[in-house]
């Protein structure tokens, strides 16, 4: 299940954000799908903070995000078969990392044992 969870939010990444990441792991915990994304910034954006700095690159990176959030929760929920309560998300622009969380209706584990 983490594998396929991994697998839709690299799909989403590249066919949304226009690439994808170079590493991606996927850990549920409890009533939580963690998702942790390795290098997702162009170099372009690598650029855009050096020139703008970091806030500019959280503000354009979520807003996309944010408008593809349904197509990202309903992917986490077809492969888990619970409903997506919230997503959460932060990028790290000096690692090139983002991390999401989902967090599900009820304990993904518990439903599994």
């Amino acid at each position: 299940m983490e594998a396929e969870i991994s697998q839709a939010v690299v799909k989403f990444e590249r066919d949304y954000m226009g690439r994808g990441p170079t590493d991606t792991k996927t850990y549920l915990l409890r009533d939580m799908v963690i998702v942790r994304l390795k290098g997702i910034l162009t170099p372009a954006e690598h650029q855009l903070v050096k020139v703008e700095g970091v806030e500019l690159l959280k503000q354009v990176r979520t807003k996309l995000l944010e408008t593809g959030r349904q197509r990202l929760e309903k992917g986490v929920q077809e492969i888990t078969g619970l409903p997506v309560v919230s997503m959460h998300s932060d990028l790290s622009a000096k690692t090139g990392e983002r991390i999401i969380v989902f967090v599900l209706s009820e304990s993904v584990e518990e439903r599994l044992a």
